[in-house]
């Protein structure tokens, strides 16, 4: 991968990282399905007056916006809002990964490979562990909510895979945008009856910079400019390769949180987190690592 593309994908990391926190930031001054109606506007408008809609029909742009973005995304939000520490949050979404392939197996019969067996080992250990560490740091609700929105992302990821196999070819920027034009209406629908009209009201009415920030950086930064650029990368390189770099998102959240919001992990979480990690990387490289030490083990027989 030239040196330009791999600038390209760890800015796409950093961006994506840092998102854990501004959501943080937003759901003090906004309450958080409100934020998602505001995000999913500025991410659809002006944007589809000027990127191509996807050659899909509607219902697999609604079925995809449903999943990825009010069903991930209210939960996320709401999750950080009710005590998830951002920088778990970047770490426990990732367990999306193992969530995709049990969905993916129940839905389209797509085989398990060992190393992805293994890994979904090491990851339910470690989100056991995080689970079980709910406290002062972290809420039994926040986290609870953390992992539905990593689960309402697997079924996103099992609607695209399902959209490919039947034919249709799938422009990732156009997804994203065409997608989130209808999000503010279910968003804006659950904020009224959840959140209830004064809390928008007062939210509205006393609108911070620090909100008007979180909102522009989680449409523009986190959206279009990375997901703009993580199609471009994925159209250069093999997806395995740009995968790769995602698995830096949540060291850069849990790095930010640690310097922008003093977030520490307990003894518990950290030890969590690192057989996440591993788990993580363990489905992502697993296959090749057996591969290499089967041919080292038959070279050494030779």
């Amino acid at each position: 991968m030239p040196w330009m593309d791999v600038l390209q994908a760890l800015a796409i990391v950093l961006v994506w990282g840092v998102n854990f926190v501004v959501i943080k930031w937003g759901v003090a001054d906004v309450p958080p399905l409100l934020l998602g109606a505001l995000r999913f506007t500025l991410v659809a408008l002006p944007a589809v007056l000027f990127i191509r809609r996807p050659v899909l029909p509607w219902r697999y742009l609604l079925l995809y916006g449903m999943t990825v973005g009010v069903g991930q995304f209210a939960l996320l939000f709401s999750a950080i809002k009710f005590g998830m520490p951002a920088g778990l949050a970047s770490l426990v979404l990732q367990s999306q990964i193992f969530f995709t392939f049990i969905f993916a197996r129940v839905w389209l019969a797509e085989p398990w490979q060992r190393s992805q067996m293994l890994g979904l080992c090491l990851a339910s250990c470690g989100l056991g562990l995080i689970g079980l560490s709910q406290g002062s740091s972290m809420t039994a609700l926040g986290f609870a909510l953390t992992v539905a929105a990593a689960s309402s992302w697997a079924v996103s990821n099992v609607v695209v895979r399902h959209i490919g196999k039947i034919g249709y070819q799938i422009p990732p920027l156009g997804l994203v945008v065409w997608s989130s034009l209808p999000l503010p209406i279910p968003f804006l629908l659950l904020s009224w009856a959840l959140e209830g009209r004064q809390q928008i009201v007062m939210a509205l009415t006393h609108f911070t910079g620090q909100a008007l920030f979180a909102v522009c950086y989680l449409a523009f930064a986190a959206s279009l400019f990375g997901y703009g650029l993580w199609s471009r990368l994925l159209s250069r390189h093999p997806a395995g390769k740009v995968a790769t770099f995602s698995l830096l998102v949540p060291v850069v959240g849990l790095s930010a949180a640690s310097l922008l919001l003093g977030e520490r992990l307990s003894s518990q979480q950290a030890m969590g987190s690192l057989l996440l990690l591993a788990g993580l990387m363990v489905c992502v490289f697993g296959a090749r690592w057996f591969v290499h030490i089967k041919q080292r083990v038959v070279s050494s027989r030779a």
